[in-house]
């Protein structure tokens, strides 16, 4: 994560670091930026540069991370809006997701992260919520989950739920990048998988 010197620049010069590095990587995946773009791109001193961050890849995960909460505050909205249905929420969200995955800030950008998605990545998008600085957002997440439709018994199980459908949520983005599919393929992929998970795979 950044270090305090970073949180106490100008916005101005914060915004223009920030935003050279997203145009490295989008450039190039993580293992190919390189810090001597990004400071030559955003003015600085290469010294600076480690006043502010450890190396490209705290900066890198700094960017994801900041994505991923923006993520889940939609989420938190779009739960509301669906009256607790999380299925419904994650639907939207999948959808709200591929439909502007061409959008010109975040295009090269999202589709680097994607195609060269790892475990340290997938966890980043996937378990931000639950790091110490994000545990009384995911319990506010928790408390909006409308849980009488489901078959679950414990607040345990409802993690697991969460974490599976999650994975799925991420696998199918990854797909959609992949394999650069229409909005209308991938939507339909996702619901197919929801639908399978929401009725088991089990005869009673």
């Amino acid at each position: 994560m950044p270090k305090q010197t970073f949180y106490h620049l100008p916005k101005e010069k914060k915004d223009t670091l920030i935003l050279s590095a997203k145009e490295e990587f989008s450039r190039v995946p993580l293992h190919e930026a390189s810090i001597a773009n990004i400071i030559k791109s955003a003015g600085i001193p290469r010294g600076s540069f480690y006043q502010y961050f450890d190396d490209k890849e705290d900066l890198y995960f700094y960017l994801l991370d900041e994505f991923t909460q923006n993520t889940n505050r939609r989420v938190m909205t779009i739960l509301r809006r669906k009256q607790g249905n999380l299925t419904e929420t994650l639907i939207d969200l999948f959808q709200h997701i591929v439909h502007n995955r061409h959008n010109q800030d975040n295009k090269a950008y999202l589709k680097n992260v994607f195609l060269n998605m790892n475990f340290k990545i997938e966890n980043t998008l996937a378990r931000s919520m639950y790091e110490e600085n994000q545990k009384s957002h995911y319990q506010s997440l928790l408390k909006l989950v409308k849980t009488d439709h489901l078959n679950i018994k414990s607040e345990q199980e409802l993690n697991d739920m969460i974490e599976i459908m999650v994975s799925v949520t991420i696998h199918n983005l990854v797909r959609v990048f992949v394999l650069n599919l229409t909005e209308e393929e991938a939507l339909t992929k996702y619901i197919n998988q929801i639908e399978l998970l929401k009725k088991g795979f089990q005869k009673e």
